[in-house]
């Protein structure tokens, strides 16, 4: 048998290796045993049928294959580093959002409890004109109290549930991070490892022990030698580096926050439904409107008399017909046959230059896109994803021009999708509608605003 490969071999394969059983140059490497043969040790039955060559071709390669994971190892470290930054970043975004929709919680709490308080003081009135009973009056304002302290606690509840899901979310960054840098530490480690073992010699690189360099009284335990040879030979490392590099590394997958949703709509919003029509004025070029001036459609064809100052150029948009320079105002807007579209409201002169839109803060929009069986939704400004499980068929949009508030709901679901606080609103506002311009292709795309309905007896609130 071969002499197996001290550390301290160098280059000189016809010096360092030599078979002491058959006292010739071991210049010959098998495989399957990892370790240098002579040309007798070779023709043995225990070599017979193993995959053996010459020692430097068997270390060119492995030397091959080691230079390729190190490349792949340097590929998944940068991929790690980029996972780690970006789980960081995460962690503070997460908590900014926590706090913007905690704010949006609240402002749409206090929106409701404004609605509620509002149609109970209506109701209260109306009872009062034919009603002279003084318990039955109490009896309606202890109902206005419950029906607000049910409101608020279904808000308190909404707001625990956002706690919860942003520290479960911060939980699984915090291990996701741990997980990310344990793995940057040890591809670092291997990087070094195969890093030097790429520079080696033929011999250190396919390092073996000779089973003769074992302490005396361990010489009979099998597994010290099994155990000992696999730690340093070429094939458990390049095992070992494959094992690493077979690691799955992802980033955490959290539970967006958008999907904690509001339930329930004010029945008030059926008061302060508005009848709005689309104004032709400003309608873009490649739009056709209804006769009752309230369905939008994309045409074949641009119309005529694209130079009118009202037209909205930038975009297929065009505006209601209608303002609003105060007060509170609800209109839906049926979308179910648009595959691209946008509504909110817009401010300030529809007069364009060019063919882009004027100043970022003079809309603020909702937009949907469907490409295939998979739909986004974004709200602006600033450009911010949202996440919701089913297709959007009918949108409801909530302004309340004093305190500065527009929302947007799923009228379907029942639900509230976002809505935006505190802005300062100026001037006359209208509602704005678009479906993005087509690239040459036909489609029947249009978008419909939903006729007024006549106000609700329902409940005054719907959790």
């Amino acid at each position: 048998m071969s002499k197996r490969l001290s550390p301290r071999l160098q280059h000189n394969v016809t010096e360092d290796a030599y078979c002491e059983t058959h006292l010739e140059p071991a210049r010959l490497f098998c495989d399957v045993d990892q370790i240098t043969l002579c040309s007798k040790c070779c023709q043995s039955q225990e070599h017979k049928h193993h995959m053996v060559c010459r020692i430097q071709e068997a270390a060119e390669n492995y030397r091959k294959l080691f230079q390729e994971i190190l490349n792949t190892s340097r590929e998944k470290l940068e991929a790690a580093k980029s996972i780690l930054t970006d789980e960081r970043e995460r962690m503070a975004m997460i908590q900014e959002e926590e706090q913007n929709f905690k704010k949006m919680i609240e402002s749409e709490y206090s929106m409701r409890l404004r609605l509620l308080n509002e149609e109970c003081e209506q109701n209260l009135q109306r009872q009062q004109e034919c009603v002279s009973d003084l318990n039955l009056r109490e009896a309606l304002q202890n109902q206005v109290i419950n029906l607000a302290t049910e409101l608020e606690e279904v808000f308190q509840e909404m707001l625990q549930r956002l706690g919860h899901v942003g520290r479960e979310n911060m939980k699984k960054l915090k291990e996701s991070e741990a997980r990310v840098s344990k793995q940057i530490c040890s591809l670092r480690k291997l990087i070094v490892e195969l890093e030097r073992k790429c520079g080696e010699g033929a011999l250190a690189l396919l390092k073996c022990l000779d089973l003769e360099i074992r302490p005396p009284e361990l010489r009979e335990m099998n597994f010290w030698y099994e155990e000992v040879t696999q730690s340093m030979n070429a094939k458990y490392s390049l095992e070992r580096s494959k094992s690493l590099l077979l690691e799955h590394l992802e980033p955490a997958h959290i539970t967006d926050l958008s999907l904690c949703h509001i339930r329930g709509l004010s029945s008030m919003f059926r008061v302060l439904q508005r009848h709005l029509t689309l104004d032709p004025e400003t309608a873009h070029p490649c739009l056709a409107l209804s006769e009752d001036l309230r369905t939008m459609r994309l045409r074949h064809g641009q119309q005529e008399g694209a130079g009118n100052p009202e037209r909205l150029d930038f975009s297929a948009m065009v505006l209601a017909a209608e303002s609003f320079t105060s007060g509170r105002h609800y209109w839906e807007v049926d979308v179910e046959k648009a595959t691209r579209w946008q509504v909110g409201i817009y401010h300030g002169s529809a007069d364009t230059t060019g063919s882009t839109a004027r100043a970022s803060g003079e809309k603020v929009l909702l937009t949907g896109s469907v490409m295939g069986t998979e739909w986004t939704l974004w709200v602006f400004p600033p450009l911010k994803r949202l996440f919701l499980e089913k297709k959007l068929d009918t949108v409801g949009v909530f302004l309340d021009y004093e305190h500065g508030q527009i929302s947007f709901y799923n009228v379907t679901e029942m639900s509230l999708i976002y809505n935006f606080s505190h802005c300062a609103f100026q001037g006359a506002l209208r509602p704005v509608f678009s479906l993005c311009i087509p690239n040459g292709d036909a489609s029947p795309d249009s978008l419909t605003i939903s006729p007024q309905r006549g106000p609700s007896c329902d409940a005054a609130v719907s959790p």
